[in-house]
Order: structure tokens, then sequence, then C-alpha cells
């Protein structure tokens, strides 16, 4: 009898309880529970509803006992994030949100102490202000009192493990997003903490994917009458799920994790951390297996998504289906922007900071929204364009196609321009790779699915993925100088 496998995928907007089946050629997904993951804004602060996301967990696993038990549970969310416990695991405050504010002005504070290339050469982790390290060096200096109550920190998924089984530990690939993880020895760089001024006992010991967390707690077993099936620990980070579920036999392969964020990479044996990495700002995180994920991380669908939300704001009904439509009916390569300009990382009026990057770089201003999402559109599949430009010098290796996993693949215009700006075939799919990549991993640890491998094969057959050839690349190159050309005057000012 095949076994059944419950995958918990939490994304920045909402989260879901999907159930998963082998039959021995393909995977099977159910979903159990959809549900809204919505930041929360007291005063200044933007927190995580983590009590609420763990309550609609407990919802989910009710819902599978229901639907005729499971054999395991995997949980993987976004990266970067944490809750600080004391020394009883009791949180300490609501974890805060990585697009909170609190971490502005903390790279430049922290270079002070830790120079950016030597941080850079330990870490291989491209600088963002969300970043882990960033994040804990502001409570460390600002809210000393609860690092000083501290005695654990636990990512945002191994937080969700613990209160399943009682077991606190960290997921390599999640850690990998800190910017205080050694790709070299896939270890947590404690040093660098030390340098700052934070305490090293707060870290809990590495788990692997593959490797089980444990079995749920006795307590929840009787609440919710469950038996006391395993934890695994699957590829926590989102992003290392999708990555696993590219379908590909090949060694050498670009792709896009196309969601709120764009993860533009490749996946390598070992990490690339050289003067060239590091002037592009390229990051190494962890993967499968010890692999590497070798990638930039680029702001992606947030700026439509975002932008849509204003304009609901403002009054108007208003879909993505709408919105596509009229980008394709706007004039095109009127204008453009640098989609990873600081003005874009808040949420707020997004059509208006489009704007406004636009006429501080002396381009034409789009006016209607078919006009604001065609710069948007473009925009995006330019920045995929140079940044395979990057990969390709970086890694030395020419890349026939490029495969774009995740929700993205939804937004067909984005990938067509993408064929057409890079000049090569786009493959799209699977849309659920993340939760495939999960699920997957589950399997492989219960012995269902032999190896990553394997199960790249399994997921190509469980959904074909659907081909983009490039139409208009001339058009895209002609006005290539237009786009670098704004990426030499990013907007840096605060949003007006």
């Amino acid at each position: 009898m095949s076994k059944r496998v419950l995958a918990f995928d939490f994304g920045a907007s909402s989260g879901r309880a999907m159930l998963g089946e082998f039959d021995g050629t393909a995977i099977r997904m159910t979903e159990l529970h959809r549900f809204s993951n919505d930041p929360v804004t007291v005063g200044e602060r933007m927190h995580w509803d983590i009590l609420r996301l763990w309550y609609e967990i407990k919802q989910s696993l009710i819902k599978a006992r229901l639907a005729g038990g499971i054999d395991a549970i995997g949980i993987d969310t976004w990266g970067v994030d944490f809750a600080l416990l004391d020394r009883y695991g009791e949180l300490l405050g609501a974890p805060c949100h990585y697009r909170d504010s609190r971490t502005e002005g903390m790279c430049e504070e922290v270079a002070e102490r830790i120079s950016p290339d030597k941080l850079y050469n330990r870490t291989g982790t491209q600088t963002m202000r969300i970043n882990s390290l960033y994040q804990l060096y502001y409570m460390a200096t600002r809210r000393p009192e609860l690092t000083a109550l501290a005695r654990h920190l636990l990512f945002t998924p191994d937080l969700f493990a613990f209160w399943l089984t009682g077991v606190m530990r960290s997921e390599a690939t999640i850690a990998s997003t800190s910017n205080f993880y050694d790709p070299y020895k896939q270890e947590f760089a404690s040093d660098l903490l030390e340098k700052l001024d934070i305490p090293t006992g707060l870290l809990c010991p590495l788990i692997r994917p593959g490797e089980t967390y444990g079995t749920l707690r006795r307590e929840l077993c009787e609440e919710l009458d469950l038996p006391p099936v395993p934890v695994i620990a699957v590829c926590t980070h989102d992003t290392a799920s999708a990555v696993a579920a590219v379908p590909t036999q090949e060694r050498d392969f670009a792709y896009i994790s196309c969601g709120t964020w764009s993860l533009f990479g490749t996946e390598t044996a070992h990490p690339i951390i050289n003067e060239k990495s590091r002037a592009v700002q390229f990051t190494n995180e962890g993967g499968f297996g010890g692999s590497i994920r070798f990638l930039k991380n680029i702001m992606g669908l947030w700026l439509i998504q975002e932008s849509r939300r204003q304009w609901i704001r403002e009054g108007a009904e208003v879909s993505y289906a709408d919105l596509e439509r009229e980008a394709v009916a706007a004039a095109p390569f009127r204008s453009f922007i640098d989609c990873d300009s600081p003005l874009f990382e808040s949420a707020g009026d997004m059509p208006g900071r489009v704007r406004q990057f636009c006429r501080e770089t002396g381009q034409p201003v789009p006016d209607t929204r078919g006009e604001v999402m065609r710069c948007i559109y473009q925009s995006l599949a330019m920045k995929y364009k140079y940044n395979l430009a990057q990969l390709t010098a970086i890694t030395g290796t020419s890349y026939p196609a490029l495969h774009i996993v995740g929700g993205g693949i939804k937004d067909t215009l984005l990938c067509r321009m993408t064929a057409d700006a890079l000049g090569i075939p786009v493959i799209a799919g699977p849309a659920e790779a993340t939760v495939m990549g999960n699920i997957g991993v589950q399997l492989l640890a219960l012995g269902e699915i032999r190896d990553l491998p394997h199960l790249r094969q399994v997921i190509r057959a469980s959904d074909t993925p659907h081909e983009y050839l490039p139409v208009e690349t001339e058009s895209f190159d002609a006005h290539y100088d237009a786009f670098l050309h704004v990426l030499g005057h990013k907007s840096h000012k605060t949003p007006t």
C-alpha cells in the first residue's frame, strides 16, 4: 500500500496542506486545507500571525485524519525569518516579517564591524537587509532585553516542527538563508555572531533534508486523535523544495523559482564564492543532498501583486488576467525599472513608485495601468536576461533552456517575454513545484522514491511542463542597452 504524506507549504500570503500519494509512476496531490497568511502591523512593527498559522496546522491535521490518515508530515516556508524562545521553549514575542522596516540601516552597521567582502567570502550570501543576520543584529542592539532572555532561535519551519514534536533543530536549507551559515563546511558560522556580540548558544543543532525531527507529541496525538507519525525534515526553505522538483535529468540547468520572489540560478555540487560572484551578489544556499543553490534573489511578482493591491485599494475591481490584457495592449519598451531597487521593497503604492523611478531616471512616465504593467513585465524579463548573462559568465556554462517552476508559470505573458528576452526556450512547470518537492523528499525518506534523479523523473511524469519558444528576441536585444542604462541609475530614495 502506498504511503500518504501531508505537505505544509507556507508562502508570504497564504498557506495550504496538501495530501500526497505515489502510485509507482506519478505523484497525486489533493488539497485538504487552504488559508490566508496575513501579516499584522502593530505600531511600527510588522509581524507574522504565527499562532493563527499554528491553529491552521492543527485544523489541517484533523482534515488529514478524516481523509484517511497520513504516514508522515513535512513543512516548508519562506526563508530568513525566525522566532526567539526562552529556556522553557516559550515564544518571546511574535516573529517579525522580513519586510518590516526595522532592518533599514542594519547592513551598514554590520559592515562597520565585519567588512562586506569578508562576510560574503565566508557565507557566499547576497547582501539583503531582510537576511536573518541583520534581523538578529537589530534585536541584539535595539532589544537586548529579549536576546538576554532568549535561549533558542528557530527558523519558521523549525518552530512548527518543534511545536509538533518537541524537538528543536535547524534544518540546513533554511539555515543557509541566514547569512551566518558556512556553505563549505555546511554548518553555522557562529564566529560571525560572536563578532557582533550575539549569543551563539541560540543556535540549534542542524538537521538535513530526509532526516526526521521526531514524531508527533503525545499530547497533540491525544488532542487530535492521531497516531505518532514522523515529522520529516524536507527541504524546509520553499525555494529548496521547488528546486528539488525541477523536472530535468540534466546536470547543468538554469531555473527560476517564480513567485513573490524570482529566484534565478542553477544547482551546483560546491559553493561558488569569488570576485565575480561577489560583484554581482549571487548567493549560495543549501539544497537537497548537500547541493548548492547558486542563485540571485530578484523582486519578482511582488511588483505585480502589490500593484494590483494598490488599484484595488483605489476601488478598481481588477484581476490578474485584466492586468495582463492591458499590458499586452500597451506600447512596448517605453520605459524600464530596476526591479531590485530599494524603492520597491516595501508594501504600498507600487504603481506610484514605478512612475517615480521612471521620472527620476529621465524616462517616459507610464500613465495607465497597462503602461505600468508593461513596464514591470518587460523589466522583469530584461532582469532575467541580465542575470542569465551573469550566471553564464560566472559558471562558464551555457544553458540551452530555462526552467521556470512555481505559481509564476500561470502568468503566460511573463513566460513568453522571458523566452523572447533570453533567446532560449522556457520550460514551464510544475506550478506546484514547492509542494511536489516537499512530498517527494518525504517519500524518499520513507523509501518510496530512490534518490533525487528518480524524484525528478517522477515529477516530470506527474506534471508535463509547457515549452515557450523565443519569437521576438530581436526586439528585446534592440532595447537591452536602454535597460542596462537604467540599471546604472538606480533609485535609492524613499517612496514619495
